[in-house]
């Protein structure tokens, strides 16, 4: 009975020992999970390997056509650096945050793919958004991470600039207090008030705006009523639509009664920007309509009609369109149609200038490791880009401030002229 006693008593020291060392060995191996540079707290991360690069767009709905082009630009930047950086090898992840059913991004399909990201420890950065609202769910779980963000399309304002978006805003999406989100995009303080100049440069007196209650649509609209108020532009009136709404014939119809000389509509082809057109021609309204740059795609005018938006529709746009890049810019749009077959859409730029900024993050940072890897980018200076030479400033904006009025003709989007004044133009 002794023996058996001590022997039990033995086997069971053995295992609680066993049991000791695994656990000794798991902490090792977190800490050296640790040192992959994941979460970016520790100075022996890895300087070769493999890292890897995620996108977020809506890849499902009526935006894919603009996507796919994006998708290609980023390609195309990760092609002409043959999947390299130093000894680093460079994959690529297309992520979907669009689902069928809605036909747009969600909250849900952004939030999965950022915590996709987040807990992956190849990942260094996520490209995107599109839309700002979807970034303002994914910034703060991005941020947590320590992962760096660059978007080639958000432009509301509160991302970044203090004091111009809601209270909170940036801070709140920076809980941990270090800046991680970037974008290459002028953002709508700009536009919307560049696109009252515009409209004050076309005689417009009278204005009705409509928005479809987005972060990103009601924030450029409230920046361009703002300016109409300085310019003395008479705001006749300011609603938010129902996007779930089929048709808005019914409120064109009152709109027509005020005889506006332009409506103005904050949002994008996905929340009915194409209707709109459709039905203010419906209704009999002969007034022009302008539009910001969630609404620069072909999707839009095939929404419209082209022969409703021909001739009708102004659209502001932060750059220039692909047939009028010029230097770098014209480059691209030429290696694009060689390697495609196609024109670009206006933010497959973008989207290949976001890439190229995530390569030369890695390229500066020199490890796998996500902070110094953020460090880097916002270190950029004077970058000679497809864009032109910019740089980020201490809020993660581009210091690029070229903005372009288009006009619908023939079926298609034509330059008409540079917006802004001679500051925001350099």
């Amino acid at each position: 009975m002794r023996m058996f006693r001590f022997t039990s008593w033995l086997l069971i020291t053995l295992l609680a020992c066993a049991a000791f060392l695994a656990a000794i060995s798991g902490c090792d191996n977190s800490t050296g999970s640790n040192k992959t540079g994941a979460s970016g707290n520790t100075t022996d991360a890895p300087t070769s390997g493999r890292i890897k690069i995620v996108s977020s767009l809506p890849r499902t709905g009526s935006a894919k056509l603009q996507t796919d082009t994006m998708v290609n630009g980023i390609q195309l930047a990760l092609d002409e650096a043959g999947h390299k950086v130093g000894d680093f090898t460079i994959e690529y992840e297309d992520k979907d945050d669009a689902t069928a059913a809605t036909g747009d991004w969600t909250p849900d399909a952004e939030g999965n793919n950022a915590r996709q990201a987040a807990n992956d420890p190849d990942v260094m950065v996520y490209i995107g958004p599109y839309n700002s609202g979807a970034a303002k769910v994914s910034m703060p779980i991005l941020n947590r991470a320590g992962l760096l963000m660059i978007s080639p399309a958000n432009t509301a304002v509160g991302l970044t600039k203090p004091g111009l978006g809601e209270p909170d805003e940036p801070k709140i999406y920076q809980p941990s207090g270090k800046k991680n989100y970037t974008r290459v995009v002028p953002a709508d303080d700009l536009q919307g008030s560049c696109a009252a100049e515009w409209a004050k440069q076309m005689g417009v007196k009278t204005v009705y705006i409509l928005d479809d209650n987005s972060v990103y649509g009601k924030g450029i609209a409230e920046m361009f009523k703002q300016r109409c108020g300085e310019l003395e532009i008479e705001v006749l009136g300011h609603d938010s639509i129902d996007t779930k709404a089929q048709e808005f014939r019914s409120k064109m119809t009152s709109i027509k009664a005020l005889k506006p000389d332009l409506i103005y509509y904050g949002g994008t082809t996905q929340t009915k920007g194409g209707q709109i057109c459709k039905d203010m021609v419906a209704a009999g309204l002969t007034c022009k309509l302008m539009v910001p740059d969630g609404c620069m795609e072909n999707a839009f005018i095939q929404a419209a009609g082209p022969e409703n938006a021909d001739g009708r529709v102004y659209l502001t746009f932060g750059g220039v369109l692909p047939e009028n890049q010029t230097g770098k810019g014209k480059d691209f749009v030429e290696k694009y149609k060689a390697k495609y077959g196609a024109m670009p859409e206006a933010y497959a730029i973008y989207s290949y200038e976001a890439a190229n900024v995530a390569l030369e993050a890695i390229r500066k940072a020199g490890k796998k490791d996500r902070t110094a890897i953020i460090d880097a980018a916002f270190a950029i200076k004077d970058f000679p880009g497809a864009l032109g030479t910019w740089s980020f400033d201490e809020n993660g904006d581009t210091t690029l401030h070229k903005l372009s009025g288009s006009i619908v003709h023939n079926g298609k989007f034509e330059f008409d002229k540079l917006l802004g004044n001679d500051d925001q133009k350099k």
